[in-house]
């Protein structure tokens, strides 16, 4: 049984845990927390979904739920380790953006780690390939809608791209 911190609308801890699954009321939020990761050569990495999940056999960053007790950089943390088996320190992270959905909230970083496709350990339930796309070809990827977050990637793709091509 996975549980959640509830927090409300202001991003405040309400006290409360949530059990995931079941639908959270009015006003309750989790946590999410999405990684991007570039390698050295500024590709970056894309994991396909378990094809029964939501989503299933999309393309997308590694993330998910924050459990309880954990911070957005916590949950990040363990969640590109349980994806991915990169294993990353908090100050690897750079949040490029948050937001504030239906019921949560989705906190986006990024990390450069020099790490290929065959360093990967891939966790079956979540996780069916992974490989590693220049951003023309993440671009290319999402302009055919084979690519979640479908909506909030347009929100932050250029910092995604600032990152790989830093100014000179």
């Amino acid at each position: 049984m996975e549980l959640w911190d509830v927090y409300d609308e202001g991003r405040r801890k309400t006290g409360k845990t949530h059990v995931r699954g079941v639908p959270m009321e009015e006003g309750e939020y989790h946590l999410i927390s999405d990684i991007w990761v570039v390698d050295g050569l500024g590709n970056v990495l894309i994991t396909r979904r378990h094809p029964k999940k939501a989503y299933g056999l999309m393309w997308e960053c590694s993330g998910g739920s924050v459990l309880e007790g954990e911070t957005s950089l916590q949950g990040a943390v363990r969640e590109l380790a349980e994806e991915t088996g990169i294993h990353v320190r908090e100050e690897d992270l750079n949040l490029i953006h948050t937001i504030q959905c239906k019921d949560r909230f989705v906190d986006t970083y990024i990390t450069r780690q020099e790490v290929s496709v065959e360093d990967l350990t891939l966790q079956p339930e979540e996780v069916v390939d992974a490989k590693f796309v220049t951003f023309h070809e993440l671009l290319a990827m999402w302009d055919q809608g084979i690519v979640v977050p479908k909506t909030r990637f347009l929100l932050y793709k250029d910092s995604i791209c600032a990152f790989i091509t830093p100014p000179s």
